[in-house]
Parts: C-alpha cells; structure tokens; sequence
C-alpha cells in the first residue's frame, strides 16, 4: 500500500492511498468464492455457477462492497502508519473499484495540533481582591423585596401614569387581520415605561381609566429581540382592567423570616454576603485563568481542528438552549437561530478548545493524576453546586460509565491549572473603582 500524505494545515491532512493490484484481485477472488458457495441461480447446481455469470449478476454490488472493506482496512492501517491522532470523522472520496488495477482513494482527516513543551513558570498574574460592600448587600436586599412585593388594586378613580402597574386584555393585528406573534392575551400585567412590550405602547396607555378600551398603534423597531415583530405596524385593541401599584415590605426580621431559612435580618445579610464571597473567588479564579491562557497563547499560539471547534460550538448552543428553556424562552422567541449563535460563538469555541489542548499537554507533560482525594473533592464540589447528597452524584457516575472520563479530565485540568499557579508570581490587587 502507497500513502502520500498533502497537508491542507497543521492539523488537516489528505492521504492519498493506493491499494496494490494483487490486493485488490484477492479481495474480489474472496467475495465470489463465497459467492459461488451461497448463490442459488436457477441453471445451475450450488457452488457451480460460472464467475462470468456472477459478475454479470452482482458486479456492482460486489465492487461497492469490496471497496468499502478495502477503505475501512487500509485507511486504519495508514493513520496507525502515520502516526496520526485523528480527531472526528475522517471524509473519504471513493472512486469506482474496476477490479482490474490498483484502487485509489482519498481521505480527508483532521488531527491534533502537535504543541511542544509548554513553559508555563513564572507567570505574571494579577489577582484581585474583591471585597463585599454594605452597597452590594442592600442591592441584594431590595431584589428580595422586589420579590416579595405585592400587586395592589388602586381603588382611586383617576387615569393610569406611569410606574402604575397594567393588568390588561390585549390584541394585535396586522393589516385588519389577527397575527400569531401578537395574539390574543388575557390578564397581561406590565408596568407603565417600562417597555416590555414597546414604550410607545406604555405612553399610548397613559390617561385610560378601568374598564376603557382604546386602539393603539405602533410600528417595532428594525432591531426589535423578536424578528418577526421587526418593522412591523401593529394595532392593538386593549382594554385596561385595573391599575395596580406595588407595595413594598419593610426590610426587618418578618422579612427574612419570610424567606426560609433566616431567623433573622443579621442572619440573612450574612448569608448574602457569603453567597457573594463565593461569587467573588469564582469570579478572581476566572480572571486568573483568563490571564493564564492569555500568556500562554501568547507564548505557544496553534491552529484547531474545525471538529473539535464545532463539538465544543454544540455544547455552547446547547447551554444556551438549556438557559433560554430555564427563563421560559426560546431562540425563536429571541429572534436568535442556531446559525447567527454559531456565527456569534466561534471565536469562543476556538478558544475553548485551544485551553482544554494546552492544558492537556501540560497533563501530559508534567505526568499529572488524580488522587482518590481528588476523585471525593470532586464529588464534593458537584453535589454543593447541584445541590444533591454527593452519595447520588456517586452513583449518577456508577451508572454512567461513559461520563467519569470526562469528569476525570476535568479534575486534571483543574490540576493543571492549580500547578500553573502555584509556579507563577501572583500580585495581589485591589478592585478597579467605578466611575
């Protein structure tokens, strides 16, 4: 077998192979031998029948068979020869099989950058110093009492105005005629300047009183988050039912009691302030790892097999899907396709892929593995963030064999990048100061 090797890139490569004549003839032989010994053709006796008249029966199937048994040996045998790591799926050119010659093809396949040793000592990293202020806690606390707020009926009889709150029956037509993206919706509530659905459809609201009904309307702008809206002049028929105002509670221990667990105010301004620590180490542990892949980029830049940027593009889109679904949303209730996310996300697909091989080498490298410590904090850590006894994380693992190699490269990475920190001057600072 002949293997010519064109590189396309660093990482995509087309062999051109070509299987020997004589190979080629044997693999025919094989499949009309056995052929000879199972046909049953009317004219003649089991295992008599004539090769000719084999041919003339089954050559065309018998020529795609042996060529994809002759593309399947052959090209594992030139990747293992190459000593390429092949990464996604290899794209063969089949050509016919005439049975006659030598048979040749091309394959098409993608393989891993090959990164040279990584010298990642000595870094220079920032890391900040977030601290928790009395501002961010009472911004935390007027959310809650956000939450917690009441709708109240306004039982004085004047008109709607702005900061009111809505409660509305509405539709929307286009051309006199009812349209899907704006129909008929009952008990609608929005606050009046907010915008939820256009501002121009809040101001047109202004001055109604319960019970009134009005025609409003307005044209959606070009750059509108629903697209089928884009552009479009919609008339509304509304009808106001009853304006409401919102009711704030006072920020006490009643308060908090109400939110669960907190016995008291103290005790759920301490929780805030935990929760936002753990947000803030979260935070300076990205802005340290960004520094890092950043110098090392800098140091050792390398290309990416478009597989690889696509798998980790699915995963991205996939999340994103998850979080629209989370805020019963959709991309098409966004304006958003699968194309324009992918098109928005690549650049940060590519870089995904790019830290998950530096820190692969870097693994490699440095002979890095996980301890069965590693393995329990690890397990620990899941069940905190999913909020799940680590005894069911456990056996979520048991049961889902294919997942634990992944869950161990995640922890190896998350070694590597613990070493690469440990070798690294790290200058502690503070928080830049908002303008």
């Amino acid at each position: 077998m002949q293997i010519t090797v064109e590189d396309l890139s660093s990482v995509k490569k087309i062999l051109h192979i070509e299987i020997p004549e004589n190979e080629v003839v044997s693999e025919l032989d094989k499949v009309y031998d056995e052929l000879k010994k199972t046909s049953k053709i009317k004219g003649f006796r089991p295992g008599k029948v004539p090769r000719s008249v084999l041919e003339r029966l089954f050559q065309k199937k018998v020529h795609t068979d042996v060529s994809s048994s002759l593309i399947q040996d052959s090209l594992v045998e030139a990747i293992k020869r190459k000593g390429f790591k092949v990464v996604g799926s290899p794209e063969v050119n089949p050509s016919e099989l005439d049975g006659k010659t030598s048979y040749k093809y091309d394959a098409t396949v993608e393989v891993k950058p090959e990164i040279e040793k990584i010298d990642f000592e000595n870094l220079n990293l920032k890391k900040t110093l977030y601290q928790v202020s009395d501002e961010e806690i009472d911004i935390q606390l007027k959310m809650l009492q956000k939450n917690l707020a009441q709708k109240k009926v306004i039982e004085e009889d004047r008109p709607i105005q702005k900061g009111d709150f809505a409660l509305i029956d509405y539709e929307g037509f286009k051309d006199g005629k009812p349209f899907a993206e704006t129909q008929k919706t009952e008990n609608f509530t929005l606050k009046i300047g907010d915008g939820s659905i256009l501002k121009e459809f809040d101001e047109k609201l202004i001055d109604m009183k319960p019970g009134n009904s009005r025609e409003i309307k307005v044209v959606f702008p070009e750059d509108y988050f629903n697209n089928k809206l884009a552009n479009l002049e919609i008339t509304f028929q509304v009808v106001l039912k009853e304006i409401r105002e919102e009711v704030l509670p006072e920020i006490d221990d009643e308060f908090a009691k109400k939110l669960g667990t907190h016995k008291s105010l103290d005790e759920l301004k301490k929780a805030i302030t935990d929760n936002l620590k753990q947000g803030y180490v979260k935070r300076a542990e990205q802005e340290l790892n960004e520094q890092i892949f950043t110098a090392l980029l800098a140091k050792k830049d390398f290309e990416i097999p478009d597989s690889i940027v696509n798998y980790e593009l699915e995963n991205i889109i996939a999340d994103a899907e998850k979080s629209f679904t989370y805020h019963n949303t959709s991309m098409e209730q966004l304006g958003l396709t699968k194309e324009s996310l992918s098109e928005k996300y690549r650049d940060t697909a590519e870089q995904q892929a790019k830290r998950h091989f530096l820190l692969e080498k870097i693994i490699e490298q440095e002979n890095l593995t996980i301890s069965d410590e590693d393995m329990e904090d690890g397990f620990k850590d899941m069940a905190r963030t999913y909020n799940q006894p680590i005894e069911k994380i456990k056996d979520y693992y048991k049961q889902n064999n294919d997942k634990i190699e992944f869950f161990q490269q995640t922890l190896l990475e998350k070694n590597a990048i613990k070493l690469i920190i440990e070798k690294s001057a790290i200058e502690e600072v503070k928080p830049e100061q908002k303008v």
